[in-house]
């Protein structure tokens, strides 16, 4: 029976390697591609289930293949179903096959039909990665297959300012909960000295035995496991993206910020409840976390003007309820909870347009409000101060900007006295030293030696903050990225003694991907003439092969599963010391402004508004 579990995943990801190949005015026959794929996988998921619940409902574990193994490390796709895979995965088969019904209508003669039910398969894809992996790293895989198909969609309508803004500003905080994830795996390293699966995870006298003696680096890896659940599914402080997702098409909106996508916050706590379950502390800030999350959220939905917010607001307070539930422990009703909520927002989005159409005139003429209200039983002062709170979404949106986003800018503004000539008169000269001597194996004092990993990593954290605030030179942007990379794999290298293989398959990615964007970057610019990082330029309109060429350069820049960088990241992070915290915050502070950045290159150059004023214009009528 484990040996079924493969096709859950072979599935999705044979039929978006299908749809790539059909034309893209062949709408009918991408809608029955699609349509097929995924009503094999619903029918399958069904059988699989009944299969499964007739054998006595096992446990299941399938170590699938080792991607990269060392004498201390092993990166290991491994395949998990239990219980909670089974609810995710009757309730992600039944939606994406109800939404992919929906669609087939509702997107006729849009002209990104294709590209909507490509990443619509890719989404799927990663999600079946996501609730099948039987450890950190399989689900790390999925995890940002999930994220880079959510920016996909929101910014469906690229043309358009908004959807691309507010997809890049969702794929942002996206990144954080990435970032998240990755120190989870680096301190589940040091702690377990393997990659710990899932399976022996859920053994609570070896949790038990690691954690008695090592509880703070217990405490830190579930406070960043909070974090990148509190990230994905829209939990405080990051509440305010979900509102934002709804740029997208109806259909994604259904399946990504109501039902699925959303709720993988859920899972990932549902998945480590073993680890962190007596931790009494974490439990009690995860139940206020939720707490705090319902009551935000369910008194800013009261106030929305838009039916789409008003969903989003209703599902990010079910899902504050379902962390609580979670932390209490009461897992099958969270996981109830979980397929409830996903239905009934999935339902609510699907009509929401008929629902403005059909019940317009009865709500501005037939509606009457309630007599009586908890809130009346307020004094007036602090009804109206709630009120003004709920309308500006409790500032969220100012708060991330005040504690994030302005002080990166305002320390990559700092760093404008860097130029492309001075990058080459200092950083060059200093890395080419740094090789040398660690080549060399020049004898240094161990004080120098101690700190030359920060300040290396610090030198890679400054390249890459410039790059993130650069405005006007997209090469000298990209070019900057790119050392970025090559400064922590130096500073990792000097951390401690391994093969320099490691740093060699982190880098070999960075070199090819750094290459092909640099020359799409060329060609475009020949093609165009200047660009810059100060609007969007929308040149996917008019030379999509350039775009899609780019964007596969930023995914395999940004450590996406399509480049051996991938995995080389997990690496280099677990040759960072567990009492190194200093070295792993200006690494994680690097990975999270990288793929910001890349991401924002992306969106500048080649999404939104790709109307131009230097194209002929008539001015007459013939």
């Amino acid at each position: 029976m484990s040996s079924l579990l493969h096709l859950f995943v072979l599935i999705p990801l044979a039929g978006f390697i299908i749809s790539l190949f059909i034309p893209k005015k062949q709408e009918s026959l991408i809608s029955w591609t699609v349509f097929g794929i995924v009503g094999l996988h619903f029918i399958g998921s069904v059988g699989f289930f009944i299969l499964w619940m007739l054998c006595g409902h096992p446990t299941l574990n399938l170590k699938d293949i080792a991607l990269y193994s060392t004498d201390n490390y092993e990166f290991l796709v491994d395949f998990y179903f239990d219980k909670i895979t089974a609810v995710y995965l009757f309730v992600g088969a039944f939606l994406t096959f109800l939404v992919t019904v929906y669609s087939r209508r509702y997107l006729h003669r849009e002209p990104g039909y294709k590209r909507f039910f490509n990443t619509i398969l890719l989404f799927y894809f990663g999600y079946n990665i996501t609730i099948f992996s039987g450890n950190f790293e399989t689900l790390f895989i999925g995890w940002e297959i999930l994220g880079i198909c959510s920016f996909l969609l929101i910014a469906f309508y690229r043309d358009r300012y908004l959807p691309v803004k507010n997809a890049y500003k969702v794929f942002s905080v996206y990144r954080i909960g990435d970032v998240g994830l990755i120190l989870a795996m680096w301190a589940s390293h040091h702690l377990w000295h393997e990659n710990i699966t899932f399976l022996k995870l859920s053994n609570a006298e070896l949790v038990h035995e690691h954690l008695s003696s090592h509880s703070l680096i217990g405490v830190f890896i579930s406070l960043m496991i909070l974090i990148a659940a509190a990230a994905k599914s829209a939990q405080l402080p990051f509440s305010s993206w979900l509102p934002r997702a709804m740029e997208g098409p109806t259909p994604s909106s259904a399946i990504f910020y109501g039902s699925l996508s959303v709720h993988i916050g859920v899972f990932l706590l549902l998945r480590t409840f073993p680890f962190w379950e007596n931790q009494i502390s974490v439990r009690i800030l995860i139940v206020i976390l939720g707490l705090l999350t319902s009551v935000v959220a369910t008194l800013t939905a009261r106030v929305q003007s838009t039916i789409k917010s008003q969903i989003a607001y209703s599902s990010v307070a079910q899902i504050g309820l379902i962390f609580i539930e979670v932390a209490i422990g009461f897992e099958k009703f969270a996981l109830f909870h979980f397929a409830g909520n996903a239905f009934l927002r999935t339902y609510q989005l699907l009509v929401s347009p008929s629902s403005v159409s059909y019940l317009i005139r009865e709500q501005f003429y037939n509606f009457v409000p309630r007599k009586q209200t908890i809130e009346n039983s307020l004094p007036r002062k602090i009804q109206n101060s709630i009120y003004m709170l709920s309308v500006k979404e409790w500032n969220l949106d100012s708060f991330m900007n005040r504690v994030l986003w302005t002080p990166l800018n305002r320390a990559g503004k700092k760093l404008d006295f860097l130029t492309i000539k001075r990058l080459l008169l200092f950083f060059i000269p200093t890395y080419m030293i740094g090789l040398f001597v660690l080549y060399r194996h020049l004898p240094m004092p161990a004080e120098v030696h101690e700190y030359l990993p920060t300040i290396f990593s610090l030198i890679g954290l400054i390249t890459v903050l410039k790059a993130f605030s650069e405005r006007k030179n997209v090469v000298m942007s990209w070019i900057m990225i790119i050392m970025n990379h090559f400064w922590m794999a130096l500073a990792i290298s000097f951390n401690e003694d391994f093969t320099y293989n490691q740093v060699y398959l982190y880098l070999s990615g960075v070199v090819v991907a750094g290459i092909v964007g640099y020359l799409c970057v060329r060609r475009l610019k020949r093609l165009e003439g200047s660009i810059d990082l100060n609007q969007f330029y929308g040149h996917s309109y008019e030379h999509p092969k350039i775009a899609f060429v780019f964007l596969l350069s930023c995914l395999g820049l940004t450590g996406f599963p399509i480049t051996p960088t991938f995995i080389g990241e997990d690496v280099i992070f677990t040759h960072i010391h567990e009492d190194q915290a200093v070295l792993a915050l200006f690494t994680s502070l690097s990975f999270i402004v990288d793929g910001i950045a890349l991401v924002r290159i992306y969106a500048r150059v080649f999404l939104g508004p790709h109307v131009k004023t230097y194209h002929e214009t008539a001015y007459r009528s013939s």
